[in-house]
C-alpha cells in the first residue's frame, strides 16, 4: 500500500515551512510514543503541555533509550520490546538502577552488521537524560501509577554553571578576516573555491545576518523572501514558543541580502517545487538545511581562527559574537537581551562580563625582557 501523503491546510498567518517543521516534530514525537507503553499517556500529555516541541522530542528520545536499556542491558523486565514493558516492572525500578543507567550512558557501544559505534556523552548530555527520566518518574508518581517518588535518590551530575564557562566568540579582527574570506575567497582550497564562485553572495548574506542579529540557526534557516518588507525596512522571524518578532533592517544587511537575491539566487525554473519562497537555497534549488548552514559557518570561522575545519565555530558562536560585539560597543544589556530573545537578562550579562580581547591585552602588557641566545 502506498504511503499516504501529508497535506497541510494552513489557516494561520505563519508561512507553510514553519507549519511543516512544527508538524514534522509532532509526527516524530507520535512515532516514538507508539514505541513506548500505553501507561505513559499522562507523561506524554504533560510534555505536550509544558515543554517546547523540540525539548519534548529530546525527552522522548531519552526515555525511549532508557526503556531500550532496560530491555537489552538489564533483567529488570521480561519484555522483548520497549512497548511491552509492564507498569509493575517499572515500579520495581530503584534509584540505583537509574544511576547505573546514567553511568552506562557515559560511554557505550552500538554494534551493527558492519560497524561498532562508540558513543561518549558529556555531563551536560547526561544531565538532560537524567532530567527526562526524572520527569517521567515524577509524573507517574503524580498520576498515582507509582507508589513512591524515587527521584530524590538520583545521583547529582556536575555541570558547569553559565558563569564558569568560557564564552567562545570571534574578536572584531577575526570577524573582518572571515568577511574577507567570504568576499575574496582567501583561505579556501581550489575545490572550495569552485563552489564559492556560485555561492559567495549567499554565504556572505548568511554570515552578516548571524553577526548583526545573533539569530538562532533555526530562525535563519526558516527565513523566506516573503519574510521581508523592504518598504518598511524590516523582516519577520519565528522564535521559540511560536513567538513572532520583527527585526529592523540596516544598510549592510539590506545590501548583502539584495545582492544575493538580484545577482546570485537561482531563477524560478531551477528551484524545486515547494522551495520557491525559501530565502537561502542550496545549489540543488532546495531550502538549505541546518546542517548545510552549520558546515558553511564552520568553514569560514575556521579561516578566521586559522585552524582546521573541525576547530571552526558553530552558528551559536556567531550568536555569542553578536552579543559581545553589541555590548562592547556600549549598548544596553536590556536592549541586547530583547534583540537576542534571551528569556533571562542574566544570560545577556554573561556576555557583558566577557570583555572582548581583555585577556589578550593583559598578557600583552606583561611582556618580559628576555634575551634570546644565538644558536
Amino acid at each position: 500500500m502506498a504511503e499516504k501523503q501529508i497535506r497541510i491546510h494552513n489557516k494561520t498567518d505563519k508561512p507553510d515551512n514553519i507549519i511543516e517543521k512544527e508538524n514534522d516534530i509532532f509526527l516524530q514525537c507520535e512515532t516514538i510514543e507508539k514505541e513506548l507503553p500505553g501507561f505513559l499517556r499522562g507523561y506524554f500529555a504533560y510534555l505536550r503541555g509544558n515543554v517546547l516541541p523540540q525539548s519534548r522530542l529530546a525527552y522522548l528520545h531519552d526515555v525511549r533509550f532508557f526503556f531500550q536499556y532496560l530491555v537489552k542491558e538489564t533483567d529488570l523486565t521480561e519484555a522483548e520490546t520497549t512497548d511491552k514493558i509492564k507498569l509493575s516492572e517499572l515500579a520495581a525500578v530503584q534509584a540505583v538502577d537509574v544511576n547505573l543507567f546514567i553511568d552506562y550512558c557515559r560511554k557505550y557501544k552500538v554494534e551493527t552488521e558492519k560497524n561498532v559505534y562508540i558513543y561518549e556523552n558529556t555531563n551536560k548530555t547526561l544531565a538532560r537524560k537524567k532530567s527526562a527520566v526524572s520527569v517521567l518518574f515524577k509524573q507517574l508518581y503524580r498520576d498515582g501509577l507509582l507508589e513512591k517518588n524515587i527521584t530524590d535518590g538520583f545521583d547529582p551530575i556536575r555541570v558547569p554553571k553559565p558563569g564558569e564557562r568560557e564564552i567562545k566568540a570571534l574578536q572584531d579582527d577575526e570577524v573582518m578576516i572571515m568577511l574577507d574570506a567570504v568576499t575574496s575567497g582567501t583561505g579556501l582550497t581550489a575545490h572550495e573555491k569552485s563552489y564559492w564562485e556560485k555561492t559567495k553572495l549567499r554565504d556572505k548574506a548568511i554570515l552578516v545576518m548571524f553577526l548583526t542579529y545573533g539569530l538562532r540557526l533555526s530562525e535563519l534557516q526558516q527565513l523566506n523572501i516573503s519574510s521581508f518588507q523592504w518598504n518598511r525596512g524590516e523582516f519577520k522571524i519565528y522564535r521559540k514558543r511560536g513567538k513572532e518578532a520583527l527585526m529592523p533592517l540596516n544598510d549592510s544587511v539590506t545590501m548583502v541580502v539584495q545582492d544575493y537575491l538580484e545577482l546570485e539566487r537561482p531563477n524560478e525554473d531551477r528551484i524545486q517545487e515547494g522551495h520557491e519562497d525559501a530565502l537561502f537555497l542550496s545549489l540543488q534549488g532546495r531550502r538549505m538545511t541546518e546542517r548545510q548552514i552549520r558546515e558553511l559557518v564552520k568553514k569560514y570561522t575556521a579561516i578566521a581562527l586559522d585552524t582546521s575545519k573541525h576547530g571552526g565555530y558553530s552558528p551559536h558562536k556567531l550568536r555569542a559574537t553578536a552579543a559581545t560585539s553589541l555590548i562592547g560597543r556600549g549598548n544596553s544589556i536590556f536592549d541586547v537581551q530583547a534583540l537576542l530573545d534571551h528569556e533571562q537578562v542574566t544570560t545577556t550579562q554573561l556576555y557583558a562580563r566577557h570583555k572582548m580581547g581583555v585577556k589578550r591585552d593583559l598578557v600583552k602588557d606583561m611582556e618580559w625582557e628576555i634575551e634570546r641566545k644565538e644558536k
